[in-house]
């Protein structure tokens, strides 16, 4: 039981839906492992109330937040300052403070590039190619995430092909090499990929409880790829399951969940995160142990 005081901080989350999220429980023990007298709780904020929700975080000097769907975009508009992360992603998932300001951060990149070098090692990053199966705010974290490692190669697709251009277009602005094509052809374009290239699924196939769903036929997918699947729940999609039997190495979404935390901890609180607390707390809620185990 975490014991509770006048002088105890409170940590926020600002979504919606709120309630079977992971943070809280994730967050309260990595906070209680750094011995922070704070805790962390999630609030269902509407959509029209997210002016509110930042009204009240002001008023009541809560320490820090994460925001997550639909509000990543919205908040923007709302803040004082925003770090160059946030600026170039367009999207907002970690509120701090500097002196009076409140400020808009983005881990998930972060996030992203932590998982993949924890779950593969180094990454030749410069020497690579990434496939985006999706191009939402997720999808859009992990492309410059990869970008600011040094990737200069994408391909791009989603069922709303506009939302891919878009992106598309950023990353050339920003000195990259990027390619857009249907999403009836992604099949063929992964099992046509080149060696070592990473593929990111970010779009919502495969999520709790549609698990049997695929965003690729297995036949596209080899040993020659990295296949890195940002929904993390089930902790091993059945898309990184396909993938592992035919010899790819694959990268969970709670890696990049769990990093994304740490890395937003990080900045309410100045220290390193303890990483492994976060995880276990992960894996255990989705009913598992170990790293990527059942991969």
């Amino acid at each position: 039981m975490v014991e509770i005081g006048a002088e105890t901080r409170l940590y926020a989350l600002f979504g919606t839906p709120v309630a079977h999220s992971l943070s809280p429980a994730m967050q309260t023990a990595a906070l209680r492992a750094l011995g922070v007298d704070a805790v962390y709780l999630a609030f269902d904020v509407a959509r029209e109330r997210l002016p509110d929700a930042v009204r009240a975080m002001r008023a009541l000097r809560i320490a820090g937040a994460n925001v997550t769907l639909p509000h990543k975009e919205a908040v923007f508009a709302l803040l004082d300052a925003h770090t160059p992360q946030a600026v170039a992603i367009g999207a907002v998932n970690t509120l701090y403070w500097d002196g009076d300001r409140l400020v808009g951060d983005n881990t998930d990149a972060e996030g992203f590039v932590r998982s993949l070098e924890e779950a593969v090692g180094d990454f030749p990053y410069v020497e690579r190619q990434a496939v985006l199966l999706g191009a939402g705010g997720a999808a859009q974290a992990v492309a410059f995430g990869l970008l600011w490692r040094g990737m200069r190669r994408f391909l791009l697709t989603s069922r709303g092909e506009e939302r891919a251009h878009r992106l598309a277009e950023r990353l050339r602005r920003a000195g990259a090499e990027a390619h857009v094509f249907p999403w009836e052809r992604r099949d063929d374009v992964v099992r046509a990929a080149e060696p070592g290239t990473l593929v990111v699924h970010g779009t919502p196939v495969g999520m709790h409880p549609d698990v049997d769903a695929l965003p690729l036929s297995p036949s596209a997918l080899h040993s020659d790829l990295v296949v890195a699947d940002l929904v993390y729940n089930p902790l091993c999609t059945r898309l990184l399951r396909e993938a592992a039997a035919r010899g790819a190495r694959v990268v969970p979404g709670a890696g990049m969940f769990v990093h994304q935390g740490a890395a937003a901890l990080e900045r309410w609180t100045g220290r390193p995160a303890p990483v492994s607390v976060m995880r276990d707390v992960v894996y255990r809620a989705l009913g598992a142990e170990g790293w990527a185990e059942g991969c």
